[in-house]
């Protein structure tokens, strides 16, 4: 008997693709619609997870395109510190893709948020980057020189980049009754002050995702014909939710579905616009006796990062001897967790959820 079954590769079958593979080989990763030249400047941006991003782009020694840097007399641990080098602008983690459709809007004059700054004691933080400067900033003046300069640096990126790879984090976001807004994180966390009357959660769906991530990129290739774009979904957890009724991991479910739903629709849509399963890497151990997760059940371990750097590399830039554990990624599980929780409470936004 015939059937389009007959014809379908092992990648297509569970007991051939899953069962009985080694974890280490699971490999979820289909035809990449494009390659990266090692010319070719790639730009990041995302939520914590996308920090690996650019840290593999370095480990590889490819060409990650970074438009705002530290004065060069300042020490690169101090540099780290204040979010420089992190992603290719500073702009801190982009959970939303509303946040990133925003920037954009943002750093071309096109929104001018209602509320678009924090007083906290004798500082000022910016709502779109509240952890951005460590102490927050010591002036409006200093804040909006600083902004600014962030903004020229974001819209060189954006027109001399080759490849966005941007990472779709949560749908669960907090914005402005004035004007929509969406704020990184929840007014009152990280900064300002929460007020029901000022504030409002929302939660994003598929509709809404797609139509921000279209316009963005239409955006961004009216200013850049080359753009091509590379969407991943994290595979890190919700911190919180801010819905009452529903358990973090029923939240973190939905937020998770809805966002690789979207990125399906995008890929088929868009022209170069590739799709790449960070996900479903990480999440393939939960079909065995291991984890790619650490103690907390959040944070990636070393050897998870590992392997899906290794799949992008072998995909993306035809490195088929690309290093299992990449120089941003010490093989030492522990080490490794360690480092990420030092890095992932200065770098990530959302922990300021879970502070009381």
């Amino acid at each position: 008997m015939s059937h389009p079954y007959k014809s379908q590769p092992a990648a297509a079958f569970w007991s051939r693709a899953m069962a009985g593979v080694p974890p280490e080989e699971v490999n979820p990763v289909g035809l990449a619609p494009f390659r990266i030249a090692p010319t070719d400047a790639v730009v990041t941006a995302g939520s914590c997870f996308a920090q690996h991003i650019g840290r593999m782009l370095r480990a590889l020694r490819c060409n990650f395109l970074v438009t705002e840097e530290a004065h060069p007399l300042v020490e690169s641990s101090l540099a780290q510190q204040f979010n420089y080098g992190v992603f290719s602008a500073r702009y801190g983690n982009i959970y939303t893709a509303r946040q990133l459709l925003q920037l954009s809007q943002r750093a071309y004059g096109e929104l001018r948020p209602a509320e678009d700054i924090w007083p906290q004691d004798q500082a000022w933080i910016d709502p779109f980057r509240p952890r951005i400067q460590p102490g927050g900033f010591l002036s409006r003046r200093e804040f909006e020189l600083d902004r600014e300069r962030h903004f020229a640096a974001t819209r060189q990126a954006f027109e001399t980049l080759d490849v966005l790879i941007f990472t779709l984090g949560l749908t669960e976001a907090w914005r402005s009754r004035a004007d929509g807004a969406v704020f990184t994180v929840c007014p009152g966390t990280a900064g300002g002050v929460f007020d029901p009357a000022r504030h409002v959660f929302h939660n994003f769906t598929v509709p809404e995702i797609v139509e921000d991530m279209r316009l963005f990129i239409t955006g961004l290739r009216r200013r850049n014909p080359r753009a091509r774009v590379i969407l991943t979904v994290s595979p890190v957890p919700l911190v919180a939710t801010a819905r009452p009724d529903t358990h973090v991991l029923a939240a973190t479910t939905y937020s998770k579905s809805v966002l690789r739903v979207a990125a399906e629709m995008l890929t088929e849509m868009l022209p170069d616009v590739a799709y790449f399963p960070s996900f479903e890497i990480i999440m393939s151990r939960a079909h065995d006796a291991g984890s790619y997760f650490g103690p907390d059940k959040r944070e990636v371990t070393g050897p998870g990062v590992a392997h899906v750097m290794r799949l992008f590399a072998e995909r993306f830039f035809g490195m088929s001897a690309a290093p299992r554990a990449p120089a941003a990624a010490p093989v030492t599980g522990s080490d490794y967790t360690r480092q990420m929780e030092e890095l992932m409470q200065v770098h990530c936004d959302e922990v300021a959820l879970d502070q009381g």
